[in-house]
């Protein structure tokens, strides 16, 4: 396994008051989503620092065991009949170290969204909900909420009222979209607050989807933020 690099960054202004830890999808990298960040068209005078983390090199069963970076195995087109829940675990844990790292540069849990694509997307959805810390908000896209039979036990009452996002597309091949309603579905029934958008698109973001991101980043991090 290689070195993991250090995250991508971007900050739209000096003195970033919020952040944005965004997570990849499988066979990506950090760099991936960096050309969003212009494209959300957020106001300028909205100062965020945007991480952009690699996952680590893994073989991937799926994918006949090749080595690529991905943040946990998956190991049938199902997603859900046999997890890697040891991965997934790993993974979480990595994005916790990513949000006290942005508190410990000034940045408060309340002020910090985590955002995900396609697995990253699934990885933000389990690292958020369960964080005991309250966050801004989670972004998730073209995904799923893994071990969600875990949901219950894992959810954190600081996080039981942080605003979900979700985006999928509806001609999505990679992630099934029965799988993203199923989880909408859960999500919903616990009472999680939950914004849900279906677009006309395949396992991606279109022009649709990454306007309605901007807006609802912008609402998330242009109040103050919540209290615990």
């Amino acid at each position: 396994m290689d070195a993991i690099p250090p995250p991508v960054e971007i900050v739209t202004a000096e003195a970033p008051q919020a952040s944005v830890i965004w997570l990849h999808g499988l066979g990506a990298d950090g760099n991936d989503f960096v050309p969003v960040v212009r494209a959300l068209q957020l106001p300028p005078t909205l100062a965020i620092r945007f991480v952009f983390p690699h996952a680590p090199q893994r073989p991937v069963t799926i994918n006949g065991g090749m080595v690529m970076r991905a943040w946990y195995d998956i190991y049938d087109p199902s997603f859900t009949r046999r997890e890697d829940e040891e991965g997934i675990l790993d993974a979480t844990a990595r994005v916790r170290a990513l949000i006290r790292r942005e508190t410990q540069r000034g940045i408060p849990p309340a002020r910090i969204v985590l955002a995900g694509f396609s697995q990253g997307g699934a990885i933000a959805l389990r690292a958020g909900l369960g964080h005991p810390e309250t966050l801004a908000g989670i972004m998730a896209l073209s995904t799923y909420l893994p071990l969600a039979s875990q949901f219950p036990a894992n959810r954190h009452e600081a996080n039981r009222d942080t605003p979900v996002l979700m985006i999928h597309g509806d001609q999505d091949p990679i992630v099934p979209l029965a799988l993203a309603l199923a989880s909408r579905q859960l999500l919903e029934k616990a009472g999680q607050p939950l914004e849900w958008h279906l677009f006309p698109m395949a396992h991606e973001v279109n022009a649709a989807a990454i306007e309605t991101m901007g807006a609802w980043l912008e609402k998330r991090l242009s109040t103050p933020a919540r209290k615990p």
